[in-house]
């Protein structure tokens, strides 16, 4: 199963290991660190408990966007409300959408630094927001106890997803890609002068939520990224002289 478990800015080796045995325990192997603060240390081998084999395939990364960037579906996880709503949905709902998009590709789930949790910089690289439910007294997750009860959903939601995916289903859009669109379409707002008329400065951070929540397939990016290069090619035009007349309409 392509799931790559991603814990970042993890403070205590400790919790990467025992990560990494709630991920064994549920069948995934791919973990992915981004900028840990100790790792390889004996405090994680110890708590791996036998998985050790996923500690040793474990890839480092200095930041989210390299860990992410081959990745069609990214699943941020948060325990907090924030400034953009985004689409914030329980483990079980996530868990079979990750199982779907892992048929054709990768998929990440996020899990943020023990104080602090994902960055906004962070979430606003995923398509879909996980949250955990707790009781309302005492409301705090160990980052390995999220990930075992994220991982368990997982496994019960893939049992028969690979068969029920389309042969022909197209993957996801990567996550390389998505930010290779937002800067393009960027980049055409600026030259049709298109503005944040609310002067909140909000507006490249909506327009990602929307397509983010779209969870766009390499299909569904290659018509957008031409859309956009023929609005560039018809403002180049725009300004030749004896514009020729265009052919008939397909």
């Amino acid at each position: 199963m392509s799931v790559n478990i991603v814990l970042v800015g993890t403070s205590h080796p400790g919790n990467i290991g025992s990560a990494a045995r709630a991920m064994k325990n549920m069948g995934l192997d791919r973990l992915r660190l981004v900028a840990p603060e100790r790792f390889p240390a004996t405090e994680a081998t110890v708590m791996a408990a036998g998985a050790d084999d996923v500690l040793g395939r474990a890839r480092v990364f200095a930041d989210v966007a390299s860990a992410v960037a081959d990745c069609g579906l990214v699943v941020g996880t948060t325990a907090r409300s924030r400034h953009l709503p985004w689409r914030v949905v329980e483990p079980r709902q996530a868990a079979r959408e990750i199982a779907v998009a892992s048929a054709t590709g990768e998929v990440a789930v996020l899990f943020g630094a023990e104080r602090t949790g994902l960055t906004n910089e962070d979430i606003e690289r995923c398509q879909l927001l996980l949250t955990i439910p707790t009781g309302a007294v005492y409301g705090s997750l160990n980052v390995a106890m999220a990930v075992a009860i994220v991982a368990y959903e997982i496994l019960l939601a893939s049992r028969g997803e690979e068969d029920a995916a389309a042969a022909d289903a197209v993957p996801l859009a990567s996550a390389i890609e998505m930010e290779r669109f937002y800067e393009h379409l960027e980049r055409v707002l600026e030259e049709i002068d298109f503005r944040d008329r609310t002067g909140e400065g909000h507006l490249m951070a909506r327009i990602r939520r929307l397509f983010n929540r779209a969870v766009l397939d390499q299909n569904e990016m290659n018509i957008l990224r031409g859309i956009l290069t023929s609005v560039q090619g018809r403002r180049r035009r725009a300004g030749e002289p004896h514009l020729p007349p265009e052919g008939p309409s397909r």
